[in-house]
Protein backbone atom coordinates (compact mmCIF):
# COMPACT_ATOMS: atom_id res chain seq x y z
CA UNK A 1 0.00 0.00 0.00
CA UNK A 2 1.55 2.98 -1.04
CA UNK A 3 2.09 5.99 1.66
CA UNK A 4 4.46 8.17 0.38
CA UNK A 5 5.64 9.17 -3.39
CA UNK A 6 8.99 9.66 -4.94
CA UNK A 7 11.31 9.67 -2.17
CA UNK A 8 14.73 9.76 -4.07
CA UNK A 9 13.77 7.43 -6.81
CA UNK A 10 15.08 9.41 -10.33
CA UNK A 11 12.37 9.59 -13.39
CA UNK A 12 14.82 7.33 -15.64
CA UNK A 13 14.51 5.07 -12.29
CA UNK A 14 11.16 4.87 -12.66
CA UNK A 15 10.40 4.54 -15.93
CA UNK A 16 13.24 1.83 -16.35
CA UNK A 17 10.34 0.21 -13.55
CA UNK A 18 8.05 0.61 -15.29
CA UNK A 19 7.64 -3.04 -17.06
CA UNK A 20 8.91 -4.81 -13.99
CA UNK A 21 5.90 -3.37 -11.90
CA UNK A 22 3.30 -4.11 -14.06
CA UNK A 23 4.65 -7.86 -14.35
CA UNK A 24 4.63 -8.20 -10.81
CA UNK A 25 1.38 -6.21 -10.06
CA UNK A 26 -1.02 -8.59 -12.07
CA UNK A 27 0.81 -11.09 -14.20
CA UNK A 28 1.68 -14.04 -11.15
CA UNK A 29 0.15 -16.74 -11.23
CA UNK A 30 -2.41 -16.60 -8.75
CA UNK A 31 -4.68 -19.05 -6.96
CA UNK A 32 -7.82 -17.16 -6.98
CA UNK A 33 -10.76 -17.77 -4.75
CA UNK A 34 -13.27 -20.06 -6.88
CA UNK A 35 -16.69 -19.43 -6.94
CA UNK A 36 -19.55 -20.19 -8.72
CA UNK A 37 -19.12 -17.12 -10.78
CA UNK A 38 -15.76 -17.81 -11.64
CA UNK A 39 -16.69 -21.40 -12.49
CA UNK A 40 -19.16 -20.03 -14.96
CA UNK A 41 -16.63 -17.94 -16.95
CA UNK A 42 -14.65 -21.18 -18.27
CA UNK A 43 -16.54 -21.12 -21.28
CA UNK A 44 -15.67 -17.48 -22.36
CA UNK A 45 -14.82 -18.14 -25.55
CA UNK A 46 -11.43 -15.42 -26.46
CA UNK A 47 -11.98 -11.76 -27.02
CA UNK A 48 -11.45 -10.41 -30.46
CA UNK A 49 -8.74 -7.49 -29.91
CA UNK A 50 -8.14 -4.31 -31.80
CA UNK A 51 -5.29 -2.28 -31.81
CA UNK A 52 -5.85 1.58 -31.07
CA UNK A 53 -4.98 2.87 -34.88
CA UNK A 54 -7.64 0.52 -35.59
CA UNK A 55 -10.10 2.30 -33.34
CA UNK A 56 -12.66 2.49 -36.26
CA UNK A 57 -13.37 -1.18 -36.07
CA UNK A 58 -14.82 -0.40 -32.09
CA UNK A 59 -18.06 0.11 -32.88
CA UNK A 60 -18.84 2.19 -29.91
CA UNK A 61 -20.84 5.33 -28.73
CA UNK A 62 -20.38 7.57 -25.42
CA UNK A 63 -20.37 10.92 -24.39
CA UNK A 64 -17.87 11.19 -21.72
CA UNK A 65 -20.94 11.77 -19.61
CA UNK A 66 -22.04 10.21 -16.38
CA UNK A 67 -25.36 7.70 -16.20
CA UNK A 68 -27.46 7.22 -13.46
CA UNK A 69 -30.37 4.75 -13.91
CA UNK A 70 -33.52 5.82 -12.79
CA UNK A 71 -34.74 3.65 -10.00
CA UNK A 72 -30.84 3.56 -8.84
CA UNK A 73 -29.98 5.44 -5.64
CA UNK A 74 -27.17 7.68 -4.91
CA UNK A 75 -24.63 8.22 -2.50
CA UNK A 76 -21.87 9.83 -2.06
CA UNK A 77 -20.49 6.97 0.46
CA UNK A 78 -19.07 3.71 0.01
CA UNK A 79 -20.76 2.25 2.58
CA UNK A 80 -24.49 2.59 4.61
CA UNK A 81 -24.27 4.33 7.75
CA UNK A 82 -24.79 0.93 9.66
CA UNK A 83 -20.98 -0.13 8.67
CA UNK A 84 -19.38 3.22 8.86
CA UNK A 85 -16.63 1.10 11.55
CA UNK A 86 -14.39 3.59 13.45
CA UNK A 87 -10.81 1.36 13.00
CA UNK A 88 -10.97 1.34 9.41
CA UNK A 89 -7.77 2.41 7.83
CA UNK A 90 -7.78 5.20 5.39
CA UNK A 91 -9.20 2.60 3.13
CA UNK A 92 -12.68 1.97 3.46
CA UNK A 93 -14.46 -1.29 2.29
CA UNK A 94 -16.29 0.01 -1.08
CA UNK A 95 -19.90 -2.31 0.50
CA UNK A 96 -22.39 0.34 -1.43
CA UNK A 97 -25.05 -0.73 -4.02
CA UNK A 98 -25.68 2.47 -5.14
CA UNK A 99 -24.27 4.93 -8.03
CA UNK A 100 -21.60 5.44 -8.53
CA UNK A 101 -19.72 2.88 -6.78
CA UNK A 102 -22.34 0.19 -8.92
CA UNK A 103 -20.18 1.07 -12.05
CA UNK A 104 -16.86 0.21 -10.39
CA UNK A 105 -15.80 -4.59 -11.00
CA UNK A 106 -13.88 -6.58 -10.51
CA UNK A 107 -11.78 -8.08 -13.92
CA UNK A 108 -11.31 -11.65 -14.32
CA UNK A 109 -8.68 -12.78 -16.38
CA UNK A 110 -6.82 -15.97 -17.94
CA UNK A 111 -3.75 -15.66 -19.87
CA UNK A 112 -2.64 -17.84 -22.46
CA UNK A 113 -0.45 -19.91 -19.61
CA UNK A 114 -3.86 -20.55 -17.86
CA UNK A 115 -2.90 -18.07 -15.19
CA UNK A 116 -5.59 -16.34 -13.12
CA UNK A 117 -5.08 -12.67 -12.53
CA UNK A 118 -7.50 -9.97 -11.42
CA UNK A 119 -7.88 -6.49 -12.14
CA UNK A 120 -10.04 -3.58 -11.70
CA UNK A 121 -12.20 -2.30 -14.53
CA UNK A 122 -15.34 0.70 -14.75
CA UNK A 123 -17.98 1.23 -17.32
CA UNK A 124 -17.73 4.11 -19.14
CA UNK A 125 -20.93 3.17 -21.87
CA UNK A 126 -23.91 0.64 -21.32
CA UNK A 127 -21.55 -1.96 -22.66
CA UNK A 128 -17.88 -0.97 -21.98
CA UNK A 129 -15.15 -0.87 -19.60
CA UNK A 130 -12.35 1.53 -19.08
CA UNK A 131 -8.97 -0.77 -17.52
CA UNK A 132 -5.07 -0.83 -18.53
CA UNK A 133 -3.84 -2.83 -21.36
CA UNK A 134 -1.84 -4.88 -18.88
CA UNK A 135 -5.07 -6.18 -17.68
CA UNK A 136 -5.68 -7.52 -21.14
CA UNK A 137 -2.46 -8.37 -22.41
CA UNK A 138 0.69 -9.49 -20.89
CA UNK A 139 3.60 -7.24 -20.74
CA UNK A 140 6.34 -9.48 -20.43
CA UNK A 141 4.89 -12.14 -23.15
CA UNK A 142 3.10 -9.70 -25.36
CA UNK A 143 0.41 -12.80 -24.98
CA UNK A 144 -2.99 -11.16 -25.37
CA UNK A 145 -5.63 -13.24 -22.80
CA UNK A 146 -7.37 -16.36 -23.53
CA UNK A 147 -10.66 -14.59 -21.40
CA UNK A 148 -11.18 -11.76 -19.93
CA UNK A 149 -14.38 -10.89 -18.02
CA UNK A 150 -16.34 -8.14 -15.68
CA UNK A 151 -18.05 -8.91 -12.59
CA UNK A 152 -19.93 -5.07 -11.63
CA UNK A 153 -20.02 -4.17 -8.33
CA UNK A 154 -18.75 -7.31 -6.45
CA UNK A 155 -19.19 -7.14 -3.06
CA UNK A 156 -17.74 -9.75 -0.61
CA UNK A 157 -17.08 -11.91 -3.46
CA UNK A 158 -20.96 -11.59 -4.65
CA UNK A 159 -22.61 -9.99 -7.25
CA UNK A 160 -26.16 -8.26 -7.15
CA UNK A 161 -27.14 -10.81 -9.90
CA UNK A 162 -24.99 -13.50 -11.07
CA UNK A 163 -26.20 -12.95 -14.52
CA UNK A 164 -24.65 -9.57 -14.93
CA UNK A 165 -21.27 -11.18 -15.13
CA UNK A 166 -20.52 -9.90 -18.27
CA UNK A 167 -17.67 -11.20 -21.28
CA UNK A 168 -15.51 -9.41 -22.93
CA UNK A 169 -16.16 -9.46 -26.60
CA UNK A 170 -14.34 -6.76 -28.11
CA UNK A 171 -10.91 -4.95 -26.52
CA UNK A 172 -8.80 -2.15 -28.30
CA UNK A 173 -5.54 -1.40 -26.27
CA UNK A 174 -3.58 1.15 -26.04
CA UNK A 175 -0.39 -0.52 -26.09
CA UNK A 176 1.03 -4.16 -26.09
CA UNK A 177 4.47 -3.50 -24.38
CA UNK A 178 6.89 -4.03 -27.38
CA UNK A 179 7.96 -0.37 -26.98
CA UNK A 180 9.70 2.10 -24.75
CA UNK A 181 8.66 2.22 -20.99
CA UNK A 182 7.68 5.98 -21.71
CA UNK A 183 5.67 4.67 -24.70
CA UNK A 184 3.78 1.98 -22.62
CA UNK A 185 3.20 3.83 -19.74
CA UNK A 186 1.05 6.83 -21.51
CA UNK A 187 -0.67 3.99 -23.53
CA UNK A 188 -1.35 1.19 -20.45
CA UNK A 189 -5.19 2.01 -21.47
CA UNK A 190 -7.65 -0.58 -22.37
CA UNK A 191 -11.88 -0.72 -23.74
CA UNK A 192 -13.41 -3.67 -23.01
CA UNK A 193 -16.78 -4.15 -25.10
CA UNK A 194 -18.68 -6.44 -22.92
CA UNK A 195 -21.68 -8.93 -24.61
CA UNK A 196 -24.29 -7.20 -22.73
CA UNK A 197 -25.20 -3.82 -21.79
CA UNK A 198 -25.25 -4.04 -17.54
CA UNK A 199 -24.37 0.20 -17.69
CA UNK A 200 -27.76 0.25 -17.83
CA UNK A 201 -28.59 -1.56 -14.59
CA UNK A 202 -25.58 -0.12 -12.99
CA UNK A 203 -24.99 3.52 -14.49
CA UNK A 204 -21.80 4.35 -15.49
CA UNK A 205 -18.87 7.17 -15.10
CA UNK A 206 -18.23 9.61 -17.55
CA UNK A 207 -15.02 11.25 -17.74
CA UNK A 208 -13.21 15.15 -18.03
CA UNK A 209 -9.90 15.17 -19.30
CA UNK A 210 -8.36 18.17 -16.89
CA UNK A 211 -5.07 20.19 -17.37
CA UNK A 212 -2.38 18.59 -15.07
CA UNK A 213 -2.20 21.97 -13.24
CA UNK A 214 -5.96 21.71 -12.13
CA UNK A 215 -5.24 17.84 -11.41
CA UNK A 216 -2.35 19.03 -9.18
CA UNK A 217 -3.49 21.93 -7.65
CA UNK A 218 -6.76 19.99 -6.19
CA UNK A 219 -4.21 18.33 -3.57
CA UNK A 220 -6.48 15.90 -1.39
CA UNK A 221 -9.71 15.86 -3.46
CA UNK A 222 -9.81 12.55 -5.30
CA UNK A 223 -11.44 9.39 -4.97
CA UNK A 224 -9.95 6.06 -5.50
CA UNK A 225 -11.59 2.91 -5.79
CA UNK A 226 -9.54 -0.89 -6.41
CA UNK A 227 -10.01 -4.67 -6.13
CA UNK A 228 -6.99 -4.20 -4.17
CA UNK A 229 -4.95 -7.88 -3.87
CA UNK A 230 -4.23 -6.99 -0.14
CA UNK A 231 -7.59 -5.78 1.11
CA UNK A 232 -9.76 -6.02 3.22
CA UNK A 233 -8.36 -8.32 5.67
CA UNK A 234 -11.07 -10.22 7.03
CA UNK A 235 -8.75 -10.80 10.14
CA UNK A 236 -8.31 -7.82 11.22
CA UNK A 237 -10.75 -6.19 13.83
CA UNK A 238 -13.94 -4.86 12.17
CA UNK A 239 -13.71 -6.50 8.89
CA UNK A 240 -14.60 -10.13 10.04
CA UNK A 241 -18.07 -9.98 8.07
CA UNK A 242 -15.99 -9.22 4.82
CA UNK A 243 -15.46 -13.27 4.93
CA UNK A 244 -14.45 -13.81 1.28
CA UNK A 245 -10.97 -11.90 1.67
CA UNK A 246 -8.85 -9.39 0.27
CA UNK A 247 -9.51 -8.91 -3.47
CA UNK A 248 -12.82 -9.55 -3.34
CA UNK A 249 -14.18 -6.21 -2.16
CA UNK A 250 -12.93 -3.17 -3.32
CA UNK A 251 -11.25 -0.45 -1.37
CA UNK A 252 -12.14 3.02 -1.20
CA UNK A 253 -9.76 6.37 -0.69
CA UNK A 254 -11.01 9.59 -0.42
CA UNK A 255 -8.62 12.54 -0.28
CA UNK A 256 -5.75 11.44 -2.81
CA UNK A 257 -3.54 13.40 -4.75
CA UNK A 258 -2.09 14.20 -8.30
CA UNK A 259 1.37 15.01 -7.72
CA UNK A 260 2.81 16.18 -10.97
CA UNK A 261 3.14 15.48 -14.54
CA UNK A 262 6.29 14.60 -15.89
CA UNK A 263 6.60 13.33 -19.67
CA UNK A 264 3.11 12.91 -19.52
CA UNK A 265 2.95 10.43 -16.92
CA UNK A 266 0.67 11.75 -13.57
CA UNK A 267 2.28 10.59 -10.34
CA UNK A 268 -0.23 9.81 -7.42
CA UNK A 269 -0.21 9.21 -3.68
CA UNK A 270 -3.70 6.95 -3.74
CA UNK A 271 -3.00 3.72 -2.02
CA UNK A 272 -2.79 1.01 -4.57
CA UNK A 273 -1.42 -3.07 -5.15
CA UNK A 274 -1.92 -5.69 -7.18
CA UNK A 275 -5.67 -6.12 -8.27
CA UNK A 276 -6.52 -2.12 -8.23
CA UNK A 277 -4.51 -1.30 -11.93
CA UNK A 278 -7.45 -0.24 -13.99
CA UNK A 279 -9.13 1.40 -10.65
CA UNK A 280 -10.43 4.51 -11.60
CA UNK A 281 -9.15 8.50 -10.13
CA UNK A 282 -12.28 10.35 -9.51
CA UNK A 283 -12.95 13.71 -9.13
CA UNK A 284 -16.68 15.07 -8.17
CA UNK A 285 -16.65 17.99 -10.86
CA UNK A 286 -20.53 19.85 -9.81
CA UNK A 287 -21.82 17.07 -7.89
CA UNK A 288 -20.95 14.57 -10.39
CA UNK A 289 -18.56 11.58 -11.08
CA UNK A 290 -16.13 11.62 -13.71
CA UNK A 291 -12.93 9.24 -13.90
CA UNK A 292 -10.11 12.15 -14.06
CA UNK A 293 -6.66 9.61 -14.43
CA UNK A 294 -6.60 5.95 -14.66
CA UNK A 295 -3.93 4.40 -12.05
CA UNK A 296 -1.92 1.72 -13.81
CA UNK A 297 1.51 0.98 -11.83
CA UNK A 298 3.20 0.89 -8.36
CA UNK A 299 6.96 1.35 -8.14
CA UNK A 300 8.84 -0.44 -5.11
CA UNK A 301 12.13 1.46 -3.71
CA UNK A 302 14.94 -0.74 -3.25
CA UNK A 303 13.91 -1.74 0.62
CA UNK A 304 10.11 -3.25 -0.99
CA UNK A 305 8.25 -0.05 -0.03
CA UNK A 306 5.88 1.34 -2.18
CA UNK A 307 8.00 4.98 -3.77
CA UNK A 308 5.47 6.09 -6.37
CA UNK A 309 2.43 5.70 -8.05
CA UNK A 310 1.64 6.16 -11.67
CA UNK A 311 -1.61 6.84 -13.56
CA UNK A 312 -2.16 7.42 -17.44
CA UNK A 313 -3.85 10.70 -18.63
CA UNK A 314 -7.84 9.95 -19.78
CA UNK A 315 -7.36 12.19 -22.83
CA UNK A 316 -7.35 9.04 -24.67
CA UNK A 317 -10.96 8.65 -24.70
CA UNK A 318 -11.25 12.10 -26.25
CA UNK A 319 -9.70 11.16 -29.07
CA UNK A 320 -11.54 8.10 -29.12
CA UNK A 321 -14.89 9.06 -28.72
CA UNK A 322 -14.37 13.42 -29.23
CA UNK A 323 -13.75 15.78 -26.13
CA UNK A 324 -16.92 16.67 -23.80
Amino acid sequence: MAKKPFYNLSSAGILAGILAALTVASWASVNAQVNRIDRKLQSATPPKFIKAQDAGKFKIQSTGKPFQPSGLPSSEKPYDNSRAIIGWDDRIPMISRKYPWSAVGRIVGETTEGNAYTCTGTLIAENVVLTNSHCVIDPKTHQLSKRVAFLPNVINGELQDDNDAALAEKIIYGTDFTNDALTNQTNDWALIQLNKPIGKKYGYLGWKSLPSSTLVKNQKKFIFVGYSADFPNPKKPNYEFLSAGSGWTASFQDGCSILQDEKNVLYHDCDTTGGSSGGPIIGVIDGQYYIVALNNAEIKSRNGNAAVNLAVKIDVLDRLFGGN
